[in-house]
């Protein structure tokens, strides 16, 4: 009776703090499925099953029938004012990083790939940004990481209650 007591204990505090580290995941999709019907368009984002056994090449995948929105997000969340290549992301059971298994994977399937990262705590609430991912590669060959300042320069995320929000993808 105590083992079980201990393994539901440890199955609640695990999706606990699960929940809380993917908090920033389940906004962004709320944000994608808001800016889909605030704009009357057809897509839809949905957050993959993180399994230790399976392979999750990105945080959301978005669908839709206009290639504009084929996308993969991965999502960040970090305390700071800076992303870092080294800390931030990972490498897998073969030594390859996060960034060179998401590129193969908006490669491969034809998605428009996307870095989503919020910064917590800067002032009064937090910022959010999407960085093409196309960007993300040209500092990840040439820096070990990445500004908010530089994140500024991208599609900012509107915090709105509950999340954020996407006016939109391509501003002007």
């Amino acid at each position: 009776m105590a083992c079980v007591l201990v393994a539901r204990f440890i199955t609640l505090e695990y999706k606990i703090i699960h929940q809380m580290s993917n908090d920033f995941e389940r906004e962004m999709v709320v944000c994608m499925n808001r800016f889909f019907t605030e704009n009357r368009m057809k897509g839809f984002a949905y957050r993959l099953k993180q399994s230790h056994f399976n392979t999750q090449y990105v945080d959301i995948i978005v669908d839709s029938l206009d290639p504009a929105y084929y996308l993969a997000i991965e999502c960040k969340s970090l305390n700071g004012k800076r992303l870092y290549f080294t800390s931030n992301f990972h490498k897998d059971k073969d030594g390859v990083h996060q960034v060179d298994n998401i590129s193969g994977f908006v490669k491969y399937t034809g998605r428009r790939g996307y870095l989503a990262v919020e910064f917590r705590g800067q002032g009064s609430k937090n910022e959010a940004y999407l960085m093409p991912w196309t960007k993300v590669l040209e500092f990840f060959e040439t820096s070990a990481g990445i500004s908010i300042e530089e994140f500024r320069k991208c599609t900012a995320l509107e915090r709105v209650p509950g999340g954020y929000r996407l006016s939109c993808l391509n501003p002007s």
